[in-house]
């Protein structure tokens, strides 16, 4: 009778070693892969809620949120839910970035609440007041690490509101501050060397953080 073929040790060893060898080589990529269908995911979510608040806006005499966490409720309505109440918020997943490191995060994006003479009732500003929505950011990445509190239900919705904007220079995403009173609120680098940004005509688009500018959230 035939002997039966098998593998020695070392031939063994030369197929691991050949297996580790590919794993390394694939698993950056697979990586890369797995960030830019995350990214790609992201930038669908803000473009759905820009439309969102676009829809909003032809409802209401042509404003649109722009105060703290305002609009997290009222752009429910728009998003295919037919409550807004706080409870429900969590029900509308496309408030959150796949990419947020912290899963327990509810909702990944922060709106354009920089100070201007022209806010109307409830915190909504007339979209008139923009000359040029194309370029002025409406929603981008919210940032994360110590210095962010994590919200997690209705209860830290609220009494964390007032974090959910940006107006200041140092909530911008070239901002070093950390302290309880200015911190860095948009994503420095949440996607590659940026993060995503829905704009005030609705549209969405990618920016590297040195593209980020004090004029994209001003309203002039």
């Amino acid at each position: 009778m035939p002997k039966k073929s098998a593998f020695t040790l070392i031939e063994i060893l030369v197929v691991i070693s050949i297996i580790a060898l590919l794993l390394s080589v694939l698993m950056p990529a697979l990586t890369k892969a797995r960030e830019r269908a995350h990214a790609t995911v992201c930038l669908s979510n803000l473009r759905q809620i820009g439309l969102a608040a676009m829809l909003y806006a032809e409802s209401h005499d042509e404003l649109v949120p722009r105060n703290g966490g305002h609009w997290i409720l009222l752009f429910m309505p728009y998003l295919g839910k037919k409550n807004n109440l706080p409870e429900d918020y969590r029900q509308v997943k496309i408030y959150n970035c796949p990419s947020h490191p912290d899963k327990r995060q509810t909702v990944d994006y922060v709106v354009n609440s920089w100070d201007t003479d022209t806010i109307e009732t409830n915190g909504a500003t007339k979209l008139s007041i923009f000359r040029r929505p194309d370029s002025k950011i409406y929603l981008a990445d919210n940032a994360s690490g110590w210095w962010r509190p994590v919200i997690t239900d209705e209860k830290g919705l609220v009494e964390y509101a007032s974090l959910f904007d940006v107006w200041h220079l140092r909530h911008l995403p070239d901002s070093d501050h950390h302290d309880r009173t200015y911190v860095r609120r948009v994503a420095r680098r949440r996607h590659a060397k940026g993060c995503n940004a829905a704009f005030l005509d609705g549209h969405s688009q990618y920016l590297r953080t040195i593209e980020i500018t004090p004029k994209m959230w001003r309203p002039g």
